[in-house]
């Protein structure tokens, strides 16, 4: 059988055993990282490029400042974390915080370690515990491989040979088109959208890595009401538009707190 050809087949079916770190779901996605940060770098760039950073210098450095914490927390952390089997996730990662001037309650973090908050996300926030509440969110997102696993979805849902003719065929389009459609990407990477399970999963991770930085993960209670209320009557701002209800998502949060807790250590 031709080598290249099993190696596609490899490439499809490899993470079918994998599991998410803290919650430790089984999950199927595909393990080209390197191919997905590079993807990921592409598609940041032009964002960055036709979007207006913000001026405010204040903003902007506390979004570095929780986001460099959180991450060199988290690097720390799964240097060490089961023997050090999730290393690999982010060891590669080359980390970017950047505040957009842009009203839209949103945040995102795509593989590879690179952050967008909004400005109009920053008024809920408040201050430095409530943003470290949003970014660990986000950056749990990523390690944890959702838009990893989106991407997986959408290459099989276009059948198996659709995904060894797009690896096949070398074209840098075809295979961004899956990768648009798996994460959002279509000229505005805020319409980014996860399913429930992952917004639930994200939120027990963020509360495991804003503890892992020093930040008291019993603040993401009154943050997530704070957002909440957002909602009241309204369409629901693009960070909430697919999470469970508020109560649902409180109670969870509420009932994970003792477990994130264990990681708190004040900084």
């Amino acid at each position: 059988m031709n080598k290249l050809f099993i190696c596609l087949i490899t490439l499809a079916f490899t993470s079918a055993c994998s599991r998410v770190p803290i919650t430790n779901r089984k999950q199927s996605a595909w393990e080209s990282e390197t191919a997905l940060q590079k993807m990921s770098d592409t598609a940041y760039i032009n964002f960055i490029a036709s979007n207006k950073l913000s001026s405010n210098k204040s903003q902007s450095d506390l979004v570095k400042k929780v986001g460099n914490k959180i991450a060199g927390s988290i690097t720390e952390f799964f240097k060490t974390y089961e023997s050090g089997k999730y290393y690999a996730r982010i060891s590669a990662y080359k980390w970017e915080f950047n505040t957009v001037e842009d009203p839209t309650v949103n945040a995102w973090c795509m593989p590879g370690g690179k952050v967008v908050v909004y400005t109009g996300l920053l008024p809920i926030t408040q201050n430095e515990q409530g943003l470290a509440v949003v970014m660990g969110h986000e950056i749990a997102h990523a390690i944890a491989k959702h838009g990893n696993e989106r991407m997986t979805q959408q290459m099989k849902a276009q059948g198996l040979g659709n995904i060894l003719s797009v690896a096949v065929s070398g074209s840098p389009q075809a295979t961004q088109n899956i990768f648009g459609l798996a994460f959002g990407v279509a000229g505005n990477l805020s319409i980014l959208k996860y399913s429930r399970k992952h917004e639930t999963e994200a939120d027990k991770i963020g509360l495991v890595f804003m503890a892992l930085a020093g930040y008291d993960p019993t603040e993401s209670i009154a943050f997530w009401e704070r957002m909440s209320k957002l909602s009241v009557g309204l369409k629901p701002p693009q960070i909430l538009s697919t999470h469970p209800s508020d109560t649902t998502r409180i109670a969870d949060l509420q009932a994970w707190l003792p477990e994130a807790m264990k990681y708190y250590k004040k900084k």
